[in-house]
């Protein structure tokens, strides 16, 4: 068996479809789709390993085809039953890219970032992490973010009022962290520092995504 067929074995057996398996391991649909028919003549360790985490499947036999399939001891005569999606890995990006991440073709092609970070939440669409630049967001009471803290932006998540959410103003090259809220037909972004002002969010504003988890790096 050659390794693309092993490859494609081990994703039918996991249960899962093609855009999640290039979501746990942190790369583009199309990678995957070469990996299944053998186009992609080489596979890097890091994708390896992804790869093998994501189907159950050993990385030793995913690679070579050497041996147990997986690292149950006893031999099975069943297929692999789908498993709880612990953990998915989404890249670490820039807030200049964030931005501009809607006109590119390919949001986040093979090598885009080098670095990852892990997180329980299962994507509505393209997700990437953000880290926190300045105090805009950082509340005297209540919900508090602050610079330097990671938060995960799903760009496909519905943005509604009350939502915190990163969004791109035209005159600006970066995009911006705020809560959204809506007030008599009109959106606005809000920060969580009353220090800061409110921004309209009118003709020239485009939500990039919602801003779904938050955690402190030490």
């Amino acid at each position: 068996m050659e390794r693309h067929e092993r490859i494609a074995k081990a994703i039918t057996a996991s249960g899962k479809k093609k855009g999640e398996i290039a979501t746990e391991c942190g790369v583009a649909n199309s990678a995957v789709t070469q990996w299944i028919s053998g186009e992609s003549k080489s596979l890097r360790p890091e994708n390896l390993y992804a790869l093998a985490k994501a189907t159950g499947f050993r990385a030793e036999w995913l690679a070579i085809g050497e041996g147990p399939e997986t690292d149950s001891s006893e031999p099975s005569n069943v297929a692999l039953a789908m498993q709880p999606k612990m953990s998915y890995r989404y890249p670490v990006i820039s807030w200049v890219a964030a931005g501009a991440w809607a006109e590119a073709v390919e949001p986040f092609p093979p090598g885009f970032s080098d670095r990852y970070e892990i997180s329980d939440y299962n994507s509505k669409g393209v997700a990437f992490w953000l880290e926190v630049k300045g105090d805009s967001m950082t509340a005297p009471v209540g919900t508090s973010i602050t610079e330097g803290m990671m938060i995960l932006v799903d760009t496909e998540a519905e943005a509604i009022s009350g939502k915190l959410v990163v969004a791109k103003l035209s005159d600006s090259n970066e995009a911006t962290f705020k809560k959204l809220v809506e007030d008599g037909g009109r959106r606005f972004l809000k920060p969580l520092n009353p220090a800061y002002p409110v921004e309209m969010c009118a003709e020239n504003c485009r939500i990039v995504g919602v801003v779904v988890r938050a955690m402190m790096k030490l």
